[in-house]
């Protein structure tokens, strides 16, 4: 992606040369998979997780704060998320109005290393990406993306970062125009496995709000970027990260989608270029 000279948002927080030496969550094993799995890229079921989390962290013994410089690499690493999210902020502005959403609110973006406080509650890196839609904010730690391509096999690339920025706020875009709210209210009272329905259904739909701002931002794109994009959607699908945690698959407990439809909504805001193909809920 074209990036290097062009503008940065003003909307990000950078607190990874503050960190707490890198605490992790109690219980360590299973627990942090099961965390991974639940909150690989954030959404409604980072609210949802994040209560736990908290608890856990208050039974942690307290660390030192520590301080230290960034890395040459982490500071460009920061200035390329930060032009990032400058492009999904003129993007989705101009998404709105084109589609007389009302004004888009623009998020931020926190930069954390170790672990983060919240309105959601705490979490570590372990947690992956997410958005909390109690600060309207995107928490992301960088070195997430190691992983990605160490652990779920996904090429890497600057793109694949891009793809989870745009991801993010996707949720924060579904905040404001209040599809998160009406998939909260209606998972109330239902069973897990049409609960969790709704969460892939709106995962997909961030997905494809990804791909959308990628149609938007094609002049700044270059060639193996959306492969890049694609690759990362395929690593962290549901039906993917079962099948290489646990040697099998559980489809009543995907929550994200698998690796073909991750893929799938994806391009299709891509190709289509329009927020009125955004209904994943009917699709399911």
């Amino acid at each position: 992606m074209k990036w290097k000279g062009r503008r940065q948002s003003d909307n990000v927080e950078d607190r990874r040369g503050m960190s707490t030496g890198g605490k992790a969550i109690v219980g360590g094993g299973a627990l942090g998979i099961i965390i991974l799995l639940l909150q690989i890229f954030g959404g409604e079921t980072g609210q949802t997780i994040a209560p736990v989390l908290e608890q856990l962290n208050q039974s942690q013994q307290t660390e030192q704060l520590q301080e230290r410089q960034l890395t040459a690499s982490e500071i460009e690493l920061g200035e390329f998320a930060s032009t990032v999210l400058a492009d999904t902020e003129d993007i989705w502005t101009k998404i709105f109005r084109e589609n007389n959403l009302g004004e888009y609110e623009k998020p931020k973006m926190v930069l954390f290393s170790g672990s983060v406080q919240t309105a959601c509650g705490g979490a570590s890196s372990a947690s992956g990406p997410f958005y909390c839609p109690g600060d309207h904010k995107v928490y992301m730690d960088l070195t997430f993306f190691e992983e990605l391509k160490s652990k779920f096999g996904a090429k890497g690339g600057d793109f694949a970062i891009a793809y989870v920025i745009a991801h993010e706020v996707g949720h924060h875009v579904q905040t404001l125009l209040g599809t998160s709210g009406k998939v909260r209210q209606l998972q109330q009272g239902r069973s897990q496995a049409e609960a969790n329905k709704l969460s892939v259904a709106l995962e997909l739909q961030a997905d494809f709000y990804a791909g959308l701002w990628a149609h938007y931002n094609q002049k700044h794109l270059e060639m193996g970027d959306i492969e890049e994009a694609l690759s990362a959607a395929h690593a962290v699908g549901d039906d993917a990260i079962q099948s290489k945690m646990q040697g099998h698959v559980v489809p009543d407990s995907f929550t994200h989608g698998t690796s073909e439809q991750r893929m799938e909504w994806f391009m299709k805001g891509y190709k289509t270029g329009d927020i009125r193909y955004h209904d994943t809920f009917s699709a399911l």
